[in-house]
């Protein structure tokens, strides 16, 4: 094949189909349409932008709950048919063909010039540790919660107490938009105000991911509000706005602040063996091509549970050398309390972001107390001693593991 291609890997059941005349159509459907019946001199000229099939691997399955018969089809799409941008791409490889029976996008392969016009993740994970000051362990981050109808004296104790457990992360929930209670240019300096005096007990210093919220074409706006009321971070509902949008917000050099995406709507997309877009395309790839530094997605251990082997697939790509792009933190998270602890940095290793809600809000004593429970547990799990042993001498860990146990698998 001459020129830049994209590879797509999709998979399709079908009890009866022919798997190898469904390849032809796909490649010919989503790019030239008919090709057999066109005239020679048309194919001369058409030839470049035809889709090939790369490959067919079919499967047969005995066992009723394997789902049936199915391939994995490999298809190359000429890089002439799109422009460089993520929509153009999903929809070409992926558009009415997501309607089109049992079929789920595996992965993207974008080619090498189609990866250039995307810079990324402006800081990934060493821009994020660099801000930080921290190179030498896991992060911790701390999740607002119950935000609905607090004013902003309640907002901001909130935040304080979080800060005070010396998190390096507090976000806003996803579900704080914008609201008279509490306004993104009041509720931003109060929370970087609570940063600052949290920093001087703790040392420690801490980025506050705000929500961006508001219509699409305001995002970049709200952005810039938010960063000059101090906001040193963003999070976005990537899924919700699009990929696109979290490109143009991570290339634009006047929204320097690190960027975290939220994973809501993710369930509408990645769960069924049948339909949608799998979790490490859409939660790890996509995400790290458009440029987030940080990239949050149900855990394989607490409440919203992912796969292990599918969770660690979208780890290895938001960390491994198969893209270009800088690295991306991993955020695993739902239901997270400090005795996973061992079991997240055992998975995932020291590149990580250990994220709760209700782990440090439910701890019995206070927000405070659980965010120091975290950290304690990180630093049980890098001194090599057990989660039980370091307890004895640290009593907000003890207290932790009083109430939620210790995981060992």
């Amino acid at each position: 094949m001459n020129g830049a291609y994209s590879t797509a890997t999709y998979r399709l059941y079908d009890d009866k189909a022919d798997f190898d005349k469904k390849a032809r159509g796909i490649a010919e459907g989503l790019t030239v349409g008919s090709w057999t019946e066109l005239p020679e001199v048309a194919k001369q000229r058409m030839e470049k932008y035809l889709g090939r099939v790369v490959s067919v691997a079919v499967h047969d399955p005995k066992d009723a709950a394997s789902g049936g018969r199915y391939a994995d089809i490999k298809i190359a799409y000429p890089d002439l048919n799109f422009s460089r941008d993520l929509p153009a791409l999903l929809v070409t490889t992926f558009g009415k063909l997501s309607m089109d029976g049992r079929i789920k996008l595996l992965d993207l392969q974008p080619s090498a010039d189609f990866l250039s016009a995307f810079p990324g993740p402006k800081f990934g994970i060493q821009g994020v540790r660099e801000r930080l000051g921290v190179h030498d362990r896991p992060l911790v981050m701390s999740i607002f919660k119950s935000v609905i109808g607090y004013d902003l004296a309640g907002l901001r104790e909130q935040f304080l107490q979080q800060a005070l457990g010396g998190v390096d992360l507090i976000k806003d929930d996803e579900i704080l938009f914008e609201n008279p209670l509490t306004p993104l240019e009041k509720r931003v300096p109060a929370c970087i105000e609570a940063a600052r005096e949290a920093e001087q007990q703790t040392g420690q210093k801490l980025i506050y991911f705000t929500n961006l919220t508001g219509p699409t074409f305001k995002l970049r706006e709200n952005a810039l509000r938010a960063i000059e009321a101090g906001a040193n971070g963003l999070l976005f509902n990537v899924l919700a706005y699009g990929f696109d949008a979290l490109a143009a917000l991570a290339s634009d050099p006047d929204i320097a602040v690190p960027i975290a995406a939220h994973p809501a709507m993710a369930g509408a997309f990645y769960p069924s063996p049948y339909h949608g877009i799998a979790a490490p395309l859409l939660l790890g790839k996509l995400i790290r091509i458009a440029g987030a530094d940080l990239s949050l997605f149900p855990s394989p251990y607490g409440s919203v549970v992912m796969p292990k082997e599918e969770n660690f697939a979208v780890r290895d790509a938001l960390l491994g050398g198969e893209l270009p792009q800088r690295t991306v933190f991993p955020v695993p998270s739902a239901g997270i309390h400090p005795g996973l602890v061992p079991l997240i940095l055992r998975d995932f290793g020291p590149e990580v972001v250990v994220n709760a809600g209700g782990g440090v809000h439910g701890h019995p004593g206070g927000a405070a107390a659980g965010g120091r429970a975290f950290r304690q547990a990180v630093d049980a799990v890098l001194s090599g001693q057990t989660l039980e042993a370091y307890a004895a001498q640290h009593p907000e860990l003890k207290a932790a593991i009083d109430r939620w146990g210790v995981r060992s698998a």
